[in-house]
């Protein structure tokens, strides 16, 4: 089965963006967020990175096959 990237629905803090993300590529959550805050700390290419992310990725409960 294809894996897909899914905004996270339980577990989120602000969108689910994070927590997706760590789902699909198999890492700890706390490091992608830590991420996404070192990128947002250090130039704006976190946020518009997560903003990016949070509009085109859809939720898990609205999963199209």
């Amino acid at each position: 089965m294809k894996r897909r990237l899914f905004r996270r629905v339980s577990d989120r803090k602000i969108a689910g963006v994070a927590g997706g993300l760590a789902d699909y590529l198999d890492h700890d959550v706390v490091i992608i967020r830590a991420l996404f805050l070192l990128g947002i700390i250090v130039g704006t290419t976190g946020l518009w990175l997560y903003l990016i992310l949070w509009a085109i990725t859809p939720e898990e409960n609205k999963r199209i096959y």
